[in-house]
């Protein structure tokens, strides 16, 4: 039941000024995206702003980014939740709506224990029939899945890949001799070490904007050209650091702005960045040839 391979972007939810989802550039961003070789869409996630979309929201974007895609390339819903119960609707609801794979976060806030965690992915993967790939992103939710709960949750059939942005690579080394699970980076910075340890490759913030060139990365790597894909890694890297110059996707949805895309502001309580930090930002994206590359 593996997902994909290779670089799989964590699209953003373009805004109008009413803070709306523009699903005008929504489209044009999709189509941008494939035609650029990403492999694979993940829709509704962190970049996505899930979590200041309304449940209708929600659902009304992972339809349109499905119908949009069109089964070009594999359509990954994330569906998390810090609420079991509504993990499982949306998660059942984007299974009908024909998504390939579903994301799941841990729950944010709550901080459940593995015990908790163990019975709430389970739940939700018993709740539908497509893979689940695990998101660990601890950073941010407080809350990080140990090798042992890794271990337990493997033995679920649909269970079958991780997001790993844990930044610890102790434990995905761990991930990987223990566990079949797929592994993905969940950090831009950290596919080259993910990689050899047998991952399949990266859910990138960067390919919002530089799809091809994560998209190249992995697949040189895989190929045996490691040299080639560390100079992409090097060349692309002080832009990749930019982009978590401030919470992520603030700086993602401005370089898209600066590229030409119309991505919109963030949802409160996130909010614009400096103009000092929007300097920096365009600074690290004129040597690319990012500023204005769209018209």
């Amino acid at each position: 039941m593996a997902v994909f391979t290779g670089a799989g972007v964590a699209i953003a939810t373009p805004f109008d000024e009413n803070y709306n989802i523009d699903y005008e550039s929504f489209g044009k961003f999709i189509d941008f995206q494939i035609e650029n070789k990403t492999d694979a869409i993940i829709v509704c996630g962190t970049s996505g702003e899930a979590s200041t979309l309304s449940h209708e929201e929600h659902i009304a974007a992972i339809r349109y980014c499905v119908n949009r895609v069109n089964k070009r390339v594999p359509v990954i819903a994330g569906t998390g939740a810090n609420d079991t119960a509504h993990g499982i609707r949306l998660s059942a609801a984007a299974e009908k709506l024909g998504v390939d794979a579903l994301l799941q976060v841990t729950p944010y806030y709550n901080k459940a224990s593995q015990r908790g965690l163990v019975k709430h992915f389970t739940a939700i993967a018993n709740s539908v029939k497509i893979p689940i790939i695990l998101y660990n992103v601890p950073s941010r939710t407080g809350c990080n899945i140990s090798i042992d709960t890794y271990k337990e949750l493997a033995k679920v059939p649909n269970i079958v890949a991780t997001k790993e942005a844990s930044g610890n690579m102790s434990l995905a080394a761990e991930i990987a001799a223990y566990t079949d699970l797929d592994i993905y980076s969940g950090n831009d910075d950290q596919v080259m070490p993910i990689l050899s340890l047998g991952g399949k490759g990266v859910i990138s913030v960067t390919s919002n904007l530089m799809p091809k060139e994560k998209h190249d990365e992995v697949a040189l790597f895989n190929a045996g050209k490691q040299a080639e894909a560390l100079a992409i890694q090097a060349k692309i890297l002080a832009f990749e650091k930019a982009l978590f110059m401030d919470v992520n996707p603030i700086p993602v949805k401005e370089a898209l702005n600066i590229m030409g895309f119309k991505a919109g502001e963030c949802r409160l309580p996130l909010c614009s960045m400096s103009d000092e930090q929007i300097a920096k930002l365009r600074s690290a994206m004129e040597p690319l040839g990012l500023v204005g590359a769209i018209k």
